[in-house]
């Protein structure tokens, strides 16, 4: 599709995107340590006290499992904070771009000071740093992935397509991911401190009460195709309701599962001589993402 936005308002793309973290911060294999402890963004490794860091407001990791954060802070205390972590200049001290666990866990064990890399990064390059480090580490769940996702396309005006370079994942993770965040937020909720999995969450989109159906779930302890049955056997009834016949549950499974491969929403019409497929779309840039397949 043509993008009429300007060059004026739209922010520059930067060599960086889609080339992982170490093309964000820049290659320190390559910098030597420095000391001290003066502002600024010379590159390299030095030491900063502790109290003089502050965590980001909109940092994509919201949730700290306790006894993983426990486990870090004993280890920080017999072996030191081995790897730095990431900071840019903001006010008076730093604001941390990547590392706010290892952040807490060095309070915790009572360091007084910890190894830091100081970058000049911008609103957007941090937001993308964070939530590339937190994704490489595999530390955030759905939906604070999903979150970052959104944030990054509304406040900085990233596509699905550049947000899936940039995580080197496709843009139907992307949009899949995005879809999570249709859900209500008490099942986000249970998404968040891991009650409920992203095949959970994925299950029930679209799905009717689906609060209701979130509670089936947790107090049965029923796995992902034990939810995709339940599901499945609910749909049929509300559609029965609305157009006067039940649905196919194989076409309904057809449905779901193209819905979830294309994150988009999935309508399959057949009959004697073929039939249709219908796709929704929410966003232009779903409406692009199956144009330019």
């Amino acid at each position: 599709m043509t993008d009429t936005t300007t060059p004026a308002t739209r922010p520059k793309p930067r060599s960086g995107l889609g080339r992982g973290l170490n093309a964000l911060m820049g290659d320190l294999a390559r910098e030597e340590p420095v000391g001290g402890s003066q502002a600024g963004a010379s590159p390299g490794i030095r030491s900063l006290p502790v109290g003089s860091l502050t965590p980001h407001p909109c940092q994509p990791r919201r949730h700290f499992d306790e006894a993983a954060l426990e486990e870090l802070t004993q280890s920080i205390a017999l072996r030191g904070l081995i790897q730095p972590i990431v900071v840019r200049p903001h006010g008076t001290g730093y604001q941390i771009v990547a590392g706010e666990r290892r952040w807490r866990a060095a309070q915790r064990a009572r360091l007084h000071e910890v190894p830091v890399i100081v970058r000049d990064f911008d609103d957007t390059q941090t937001m993308e740093v964070a939530l590339v480090e937190n994704i490489q580490r595999q530390d955030l769940n759905a939906i604070e992935e999903a979150e970052a996702y959104q944030r990054l396309i509304e406040d900085f005006g990233h596509t699905q397509e550049a947000l899936g370079k940039l995580v080197h994942k496709s843009r139907s993770h992307v949009a899949n991911l995005l879809r999570l965040l249709e859900l209500p937020k008490q099942v986000q909720e249970r998404v968040l401190h891991g009650a409920l999995s992203m095949g959970h969450a994925r299950a029930l989109i679209g799905a009717p009460d689906v609060e209701a159906l979130a509670d089936k779930i947790v107090d049965r302890g029923l796995s992902v195709r034990d939810t995709e049955k339940l599901v499945r056997a609910t749909k049929p009834i509300q559609r029965s309701q609305s157009d006067g016949a039940g649905r196919d549950p194989d076409l309904a499974a057809l449905e779901h599962q193209l819905g979830d491969l294309l994150g988009l929403g999935v309508r399959v019409q057949y009959g004697p001589k073929g039939g249709t497929l219908t796709l929704s779309y929410s966003t232009l840039d779903q409406l692009d993402m199956v144009c330019s397949g």
